[in-house]
């Protein structure tokens, strides 16, 4: 019974971050909510073998896991959405995933490389390239 209550309180305490990062990974509710569903019931399933401290790590790579299998892009870029929602539609979901694990949940850039099983220096810049694109999105434009 152990278990189940310390899952209960897992999740009780994670479920809206994990559902926010899984709406910036798709940009759309209700493939966040289906995405996050499906990494919890998962990492229930994994629940036993995964410590206190790592349950965090697990549970981002279920996430990515579960967005890169499904392979849940996001929204075509709608050219009336605002700058920035814009630029993440129009990344790719490898580097969209970077980004969103960098600046969204603090994950350091060596931390994201190897999640996404990519060279620490691929991922630094990729995740400066979408952070330059990000910039130039919520800018004003200069006429």
């Amino acid at each position: 019974m152990k278990d189940k209550d310390d899952f209960s309180e897992y999740f009780a305490a994670r479920a809206q971050r994990f559902r926010r990062l899984a709406y910036a990974l798709t940009g759309d509710w209700p493939a966040a909510d289906e995405l996050a569903h499906a990494m919890f019931v998962r990492l229930h399933g994994r629940w036993r073998k995964v410590r206190p401290a790592t349950a965090d790590e697990h549970a981002r790579e279920l996430l990515l896991d579960v967005y890169l299998s499904k392979r849940q892009q996001t929204k075509p870029p709608d050219e009336a959405a605002p700058g920035m929602d814009r630029v993440l539609a129009g990344l790719a979901p490898r580097q969209r995933a970077m980004v969103v694990f960098h600046f969204l949940d603090d994950v350091p850039i060596p931390e994201v490389a190897a999640l996404l099983g990519v060279a620490e220096r691929t991922a630094e810049t990729q995740i400066a390239s979408a952070a330059a694109a990000l910039r130039a999105a919520i800018q004003p434009s200069e006429d």
